[in-house]
């Protein structure tokens, strides 16, 4: 590994200073700084020798604002020192790193050494360049026939996850990260895996259930606890995706990112803009929150030329389960669509409880049909959503004139919704279904159709695959009798 040679000019900013002038929060003002730098690290050091981190946020000629991770309490402001250390936060990085638990900003809390690292860097890293976007176009196979079949995920995507509080996202997730894989050729997968302000309960459920069900080894866990400092949560998905940078385009994986909870990260957010007395934006997040939440998330896709990809699930819970919240607002505008989970649902104790309808993943199309999936994926998909849109419209109905004033053929579909939710929404949280397996559940639940009523279904794959699950059907109708 190369040393670093300090230049003369950053010698002389690596001195210390004992000008702090203010202190607000977690924030710190020095005063009669030379030549201080935005996002810049700094090491606080207390009169006891206990030493802190902080970063500078904002710099107006020889002032510098630094926010400081680990909290101003029991900050002695005359003694305290502080030194600029000419550069912003850096992560080791290392094939090693898989397999490995670490804080939000990247300190192993697994027992294991420190990371060796094959190189070092930056963790505010840039965006993708529009230019060198490659268009996602590869299906990731998650295992769960509500994503798989109805709003499949594809390789380079951004897909997030909202949910409520007290919602089981969090099972899901862990779910998602065990089971997700690409299909087709043997390609490298791995995990990112972060999670911002979770109770110490729920660090010890994801890291329980990664290393009993063997998915630890593919993944690297960063875990930034409730009582752990808000500053934090501020780097802790910055460090996941300069983990994933690293994976994808620098050792040609294919890396699945899941952060949760993106609103723990805002909420964090926004108590650092309150800190700088910043002017609030709607509901009091500061007016740079798309902004911010863009140079996460453009962070993943494909690159030009690169073999490797960054495919990104964010879950956030929406405060009050209200979709018009700024958080998933403004999430839905720079990702390509969600996945709503529904209480509903969670109270006919429905896993995992995704709401179908409002759910979308606009790249779907891009990732099903022959040779990705098979051919009649899309035409079931329609055909599944049409059924179940006027299932549950037959059974709003029912609620106001009575399951009587349904005709024969309403009665059909309202059954057809509650089963559909129960077989196909509805599965094991360690049962893994294959496409092929979704694909043809879902022949299976419209087979109870007449063929009339399979309209957006083309001719051609009505011969090839009904008369199979009719046939079925009839001989399970014979055994019953």
């Amino acid at each position: 590994m190369k040393s670093k040679v300090l230049s003369g000019e950053n010698l002389k900013r690596l001195r210390e200073y004992r000008t702090i002038t203010d202190v607000s929060g977690p924030l710190l003002m020095v005063e009669g700084v030379e030549g201080a730098k935005y996002a810049e690290l700094v090491e606080i050091t207390l009169p006891s020798g206990e030493k802190r981190r902080g970063q500078v946020l904002q710099v107006e000629e020889d002032k510098a604002l630094v926010q400081v991770f680990e909290g101003t309490t029991g900050l002695d402001i005359p003694e305290t020192t502080v030194r600029f250390l000419a550069r912003g936060i850096e992560l080791s990085l290392s094939p090693d790193m898989l397999g490995r638990v670490f804080d939000g900003l990247g300190r192993p809390i697994d027992g294991g050494p420190e990371i060796i690292p094959d190189v070092k860097r930056d963790i505010n890293g840039s965006p993708i360049n529009p230019y060198a976007r490659d268009y996602p176009n590869e299906f990731i196979q998650t295992g769960v026939s509500a994503i798989d079949g109805l709003n499949t995920l594809v390789r380079g995507q951004k897909l997030p996850i909202f949910s409520g509080s007290g919602l089981p996202h969090n099972r899901l997730a862990a779910q998602i990260a065990r089971q997700a894989r690409v299909l087709g050729a043997e390609e490298e997968f791995a995990v990112a895996f972060g999670a911002m302000g979770i109770t110490f309960e729920e660090a010890d459920f994801f890291i329980n259930d990664f290393k009993k069900t063997g998915a630890i080894s593919r993944s690297v866990l960063y875990l930034n606890l409730a009582d752990d400092p808000a500053i934090e949560r501020i780097a802790t998905p910055r460090v996941v995706l300069t983990t994933a940078e690293y994976l994808a385009f620098d050792l040609d994986m294919h890396v699945l990112v899941i952060l949760t909870d993106m609103t723990n990260y805002c909420e964090a957010l926004r108590e650092i803009s309150a800190a700088r007395k910043e002017v609030p934006g709607r509901r009091g997040y500061p007016g740079y929150l798309y902004t911010d939440l863009a140079t996460i998330y453009e962070r993943a896709g494909r690159i030009k030329g690169k073999k490797g990809s960054i495919t990104l699930i964010p879950i956030l819970t929406m405060p009050e389960d209200d979709k018009t919240h700024p958080i998933p607002d403004l999430t839905g505008y720079i990702t390509e669509g969600q996945i709503i989970l529904s209480r509903a649902l969670h109270r006919k104790k429905i896993y995992p409880p995704i709401d179908v309808l409002p759910s979308l993943s606009r790249l779907k199309d891009k990732g099903i049909g022959e040779g990705k999936t098979r051919e009649d994926h899309a035409d079931i998909f329609n055909q599944l959503f049409a059924a179940y849109a006027r299932g549950k419209e037959a059974q709003e109905l029912a609620v106001i004139l009575g399951e009587a004033a349904l005709s024969d053929l309403d009665k059909l579909y309202y059954r057809f919704a509650d089963i559909f939710e129960e077989r196909y929404v509805g599965q094991g949280e360690y049962e893994e279904r294959s496409i092929i397996e979704t694909l043809d559940l879902g022949w299976e639940l419209l087979s109870m159709f007449p063929r009339a009523e399979l309209k957006r279904i083309r001719d051609k794959y009505l011969d090839k695959y009904l008369p199979r699950f009719k046939k079925e059907e009839k001989k399970e109708a014979g055994e019953e009798r």
